[in-house]
């Protein structure tokens, strides 16, 4: 049996601030993937939701709170929690429900209503959890660690201030060509500079926003998507969701502690370098093979870090690759075609599964003026808190 599922619908709603329920936004979403993909709400079996848990009780059931919006019909359910990663651990559900052969169609849905200003631990005293603890402890909000992230990369590998602002200018240039990003208009190196410090040598417009907004897809078997007339539709081939691995000896959110490697060895790779090998692994493809990317820019400074993890170039040669044009549109390579983070913010459960409609509409070349000529292979890469890869590669 085939690996492969099919990407039958792909809709979102778009991003912003809108001040409305996060069921809205992702029924929304929803109800434009079905219509998309040609599919009555009644045929989909399966319900698969990332759940948002700032949203108040319904978010913490998120897949049944989408199939009572869209009316109850009997599918399965099921909810995910990944933090940032919940989108591919949801497509990764509905993947194995489909190989599985539980169901022929499943509805994948991840919307968020985020708060003003950047994440912050919910009240209460808890010493056991690592996101709690490096606020209480540290000071360590998430710009810190941007700001210490970048400042690390700065002293390894001669990054300047101005390559992490070229980062914005490329991502902001292609948010002005996507309806649904909440940022559309372009920025120049002189307005990242110009923008304040959050942590130095980040700057408010090096760092993503926090938005509402939702994502969501239809999967099916690949027989059901030849019964439905679509003989080559785009096909999800490899879904990775591995953890770190021990010991891990550089600093990574939210820990605030590393492992030893005195006596063990550390691993070859990185936590976020293995998301992507485990999921070229189970491709059968390597970086060499990608027509485009979309990338986890939380801050200018990760994005030049994931085109090193996904082994686009070698390690300190991001910013080459950058400066270079090889990740802008038009380039060898495009990253964040969408306009990344840069253009959307933060909408934590359905960011990995808008990235994975952006591949959607690449592959079919039915982007418009963002458009990858002869796209044939994308993957997504992001991490959820507390050890949790996400990374997806999408065919046609």
């Amino acid at each position: 049996m085939s690996g492969d599922i099919a990407i039958l619908g792909a809709g979102m709603h778009p991003w912003g601030k809108w001040g409305r329920s996060f069921v809205e936004y992702g029924t929304t979403a929803a109800r434009a993937a079905l219509a998309d993909a040609g599919i009555g709400w009644t045929q989909v079996e399966s319900v698969v939701g990332a759940d948002t848990v700032r949203g108040g009780y319904p978010g913490h059931v998120a897949g049944a709170t989408f199939a009572k919006a869209l009316g109850w019909q009997g599918a399965r359910v099921t909810s995910v929690y990944a933090a940032c990663a919940s989108g591919a651990q949801a497509i990764g559900a509905a993947r194995a429900q489909i190989l599985a052969g539980l169901a022929d169609v499943v509805l994948v849905v991840g919307a968020d209503a985020a708060p003003k200003g950047f994440f912050a631990p919910a009240g209460g005293e808890r010493p056991d959890d690592p996101d709690w603890l490096r606020f209480r402890v540290l000071g360590a909000t998430n710009p810190a660690y941007f700001g210490l992230y970048a400042r690390r990369r700065m002293a390894l590998h001669g990054d300047t201030v101005d390559d992490f602002a070229q980062v914005k200018v490329k991502n902001a240039a292609a948010g002005a060509l996507n309806a649904n990003a909440r940022y559309r208009k372009t920025v120049s190196a002189e307005e990242v500079a110009a923008s304040a410090v959050v942590a130095d040598p980040l700057r408010l417009l090096d760092i993503c926003a926090t938005s509402d907004g939702a994502a969501a897809l239809v999967l099916t078997s690949m027989d059901f998507a030849r019964r439905h007339g679509a003989a080559d539709p785009v096909r999800i081939r490899a879904v990775s969701t591995v953890t770190p691995t021990y010991p891990r000896a550089v600093l990574d959110l939210p820990d605030i502690a590393t492992d030893s490697a005195v006596s063990v060895e550390p691993p070859p790779h990185s936590f976020r370098a293995s998301i992507a090998r485990a999921a070229y692994e189970e491709a059968g493809i390597g970086p060499e093979d990608v027509s485009l990317a979309e990338v986890y820019d939380l801050s200018t400074a990760l994005e030049l870090e994931w085109y090193e993890d996904l082994g686009l170039c070698g390690t300190g040669e991001g910013a080459k690759l950058l400066r270079d044009g090889a990740t802008a549109l038009g380039g060898r390579i495009p990253v964040n075609t969408s306009g990344g983070l840069a253009s959307f913010g933060e909408a934590v459960p359905a960011q990995a599964i808008a990235q994975v409609c952006e591949l959607t509409w690449q592959l079919r070349g039915a982007a418009g003026d963002r458009q990858v000529t002869g796209a044939r292979v994308g993957i997504t890469a992001n991490q959820g808190l507390f050890g949790h890869g996400s990374s997806v590669i999408a065919v046609r």
